[in-house]
């Protein structure tokens, strides 16, 4: 697909900011109704290209049917950057040779002038000390225009080590009005270039975000979570190619109250994403497709409180599903209980661990999970002071129950 909306953004948004004082409001009006207009075609192109797509083939390998215990190993956090006292929303990729990288934002506290992303390298058991890959700064000098906060980082881990990292940005306003800006980087996270910034709303493409893990497609490319929350809130799924350009978006069912979708392949062609609850049925949302996400039916909410709190989610080896998710009980906070859940079918989960636990109020939120060889490794923010990294040993034996 060829990728114009990024580039005609930034060089709309560029003209828009020439106008001298002199300029009539009826030139301004018209140059954000074009550009209104050509993001409107541009999504409304994307779903139809959506519609007409053949069903992705999950990259996933045969279950391991059995028993699986889970036996924690180590928790620590991970080095802070130097005058970054606030630290939130961690994800993890895995790199060739059992390694990982992890990305997280931090600074004086959310949304501040000063808060970046930060990388750092798991390498024989312990993590690197990290490095900045973006800033406000940095994004708005490639983009060509000003950034005013940064936050979310996603990123996926290509098996030749690219990585490609999505970070949400605003220009004005709240993160309601964020844009997704995807770069590259060759050297397994050292240094990154700009690439894009992803055309996704009609509404002077704003307010679509990220926070949950991409998951592999046969082919090399892989399915972006996203959502949109302005007004109204829904999930979203992007797919990409190989060399990391957008194929098609789809929607998430039609809830709109919920975000953050986390999914997760079940097969070849079906797909389950469960998502934040932002509504008053608190409770974790569920969603199923089983044309490799093109399509999406709602399901009927799991037996889970969700509070309006980030999950995620991964397949294990043996087939089974892990979750972590905010537990919540009376006399607690929506944030102060992390558990780590599994089941069979997708419906039924059982308590395995809380991987954290405090006072009602303390927080331990924005989970990242995922299975590398036979370890489990969990990355969460820990009060909104740093990253915490838990490494759990995964034991299999025995036939299932």
């Amino acid at each position: 697909m060829e990728f114009r909306l990024g580039v005609s953004a930034i060089a709309s948004s560029q003209s828009a900011r020439s106008y001298s004082g002199k300029a009539s409001l009826l030139a301004k009006l018209a140059c954000a109704a074009a550009l209104l207009l050509a993001t409107g075609a541009e999504i409304k192109r994307w779903y139809y290209s959506a519609s007409h797509q053949a069903p992705a083939a999950m990259l996933i390998e045969p279950a391991q049917r059995g028993k699986i215990s889970f036996v924690p190993r180590s928790a620590t956090l991970l080095p802070k950057p130097p005058n970054a006292p606030s630290a939130h929303a961690s994800a993890i990729t895995p790199l060739p040779g059992g390694r990982m990288a992890a990305f997280w934002w931090a600074g004086s506290r959310e949304s501040g002038p000063d808060v970046k992303v930060y990388a750092a390298h798991w390498i024989d058991g312990k993590w690197s000390q990290p490095w900045e890959v973006a800033s406000r700064n940095s994004l708005g000098a490639a983009l060509g225009y000003g950034v005013r906060r940064i936050g979310n980082p996603v990123a996926w881990g290509s098996a030749d080590g690219r990585i490609d990292l999505f970070v949400v940005a605003t220009g004005l306003g709240g993160w309601a009005a964020s844009r997704i800006v995807q770069l590259v980087s060759h050297d397994e996270g050292r240094s990154f270039t700009v690439k894009r910034l992803l055309p996704l709303s009609p509404l002077f493409n704003t307010s679509t975000l990220v926070r949950t893990t991409p998951v592999g497609l046969a082919d090399g490319g892989w399915l972006l979570p996203a959502y949109f929350e302005m007004g109204i809130k829904y999930p979203m799924m992007l797919a990409f190619d190989p060399a990391g350009d957008p194929r098609w978006m789809s929607r998430i069912g039609q809830r709109t109250a919920a975000l953050q979708p986390t999914i997760v392949p079940i097969s070849q062609s079906e797909v389950h994403a469960w998502m934040r609850d932002s509504s008053s049925e608190q409770k974790v949302q569920h969603a199923r497709s089983s044309d490799g996400g093109v399509n999406w039916d709602d399901l009927p909410p799991l037996d889970l409180p969700n509070q309006s709190t980030s999950l995620s989610a991964v397949r294990l080896s043996n087939g089974s599903i892990a979750l972590l998710h905010n537990h919540v009980v009376p006399g607690g906070s929506d944030r102060n209980i992390l558990r780590l859940s599994v089941t069979d079918n997708g419906r039924n989960w059982s308590r395995v661990i809380d991987v954290a636990q405090g006072s009602a109020g303390e927080e331990f939120s924005y989970p990242d999970l995922h299975q590398v060889g036979n370890e489990l490794h969990i990355t969460y923010t820990s009060r909104r002071e740093a990253i915490a990294h838990h490494v759990i040993d995964l034991e299999f034996g025995g036939s299932p129950e």
